[in-house]
C-alpha cells in the first residue's frame, strides 16, 4: 500500500448542515478527518473548516478513504454533547456500501469482536478472546449480476476502527476498492473505497429537536 498521501484539491467546503452549534461536511474520500502525522498529512476536513469556522471542534472521524457525513462542532458545550451520544450510541449513523458478491442471507448482523493488528497496523482483525465487541447490522439494497456487486446499507452499532470494512471482508463481501482488506481483484475493481456515510440522526443536544441528514454516495 502507497502511504504517500495525496489529498483531494480545496475546492471548498461542502456543507449539508449548520446551525449556531453544529456543522456537518461532506468529507471527500482519500481527505484525512484531523491532521495525520508529519508535516506532509496536515491537510485534512478539520483544519478546511477551521479556516473557516475557527471555533469548529472535532466530534467523530471518517476514515480517510471513506466519504460522507462528519459533524464538528462549533464550542465546547456542543462538542461535549454530542461526544456523549456518539459514545452512548444514540446517533443513527447509516453507510453505503459496493461490495463483492451477493451476501447471504441478504440482511443480517455481524457480531465479531475487532483488535488492532500490531504487526500490521493500521490493519484490525477479528479475534474471539482479545477483541473489543463490535456489531454491524447490513441489509442488500440492490445486486448487479454483470459485475458480481451488491449496494448494501450498513448501520454501526458499535464504533471501532475500520469495523464495517473488516466485518464485510470475514463475510467473504469485502467493499471494493479496499486496499487493506480486499483481494487484488476487488481492490483493483474501483478507484477508490465504495464506502459512503450517507446518514446521520440525532436529537440535538441545544435545541431538543430532531435532525436527520442526508447525503447520497456519488457511486450509487
Amino acid at each position: 500500500m502507497n502511504s504517500l498521501y495525496r489529498p483531494p484539491a480545496d475546492n471548498g467546503l461542502d456543507i449539508r448542515y449548520l446551525d449556531a452549534h453544529l456543522i456537518v461536511l461532506n468529507k471527500p474520500s482519500g481527505l484525512l478527518s484531523v491532521p495525520g502525522r508529519g508535516e506532509d498529512k496536515q491537510d485534512s476536513l478539520a483544519l478546511r473548516v477551521q479556516r473557516e469556522f475557527p471555533a469548529a471542534r472535532v466530534v467523530h472521524r471518517l476514515d480517510m478513504s471513506t466519504s460522507g457525513l462528519m459533524l464538528m462542532a462549533l464550542d465546547a458545550q456542543a462538542q461535549a454533547a454530542m461526544g456523549r451520544l456518539f459514545e452512548q450510541r444514540a446517533v443513527d449513523k447509516r453507510y453505503l456500501a459496493v461490495v463483492a458478491g451477493l451476501p447471504q442471507p441478504q440482511q443480517g448482523e455481524v457480531d465479531l469482536p475487532l483488535i488492532t493488528d500490531w504487526p500490521n497496523r493500521p490493519r484490525q482483525k477479528v479475534d474471539q478472546v482479545q477483541g473489543k465487541p463490535s456489531r454491524t447490522r447490513y441489509q442488500v439494497l440492490g445486486y448487479e449480476q454483470a459485475s458480481d456487486t451488491a449496494q448494501v446499507q450498513l448501520v454501526p452499532l458499535t464504533g471501532r476502527s475500520h469495523q464495517l470494512r473488516v466485518h464485510m471482508m470475514a463475510l467473504g463481501h469485502p467493499i471494493l476498492g479496499d486496499e487493506l482488506y480486499a483481494d487484488t481483484r476487488w481492490r483493483d475493481a474501483a478507484g477508490r473505497l465504495l464506502l459512503h456515510a450517507e446518514r446521520l440522526g440525532f436529537l440535538h443536544p441545544v435545541t431538543g429537536e430532531q435532525v436527520h441528514i442526508a447525503c447520497p454516495a456519488e457511486f450509487r
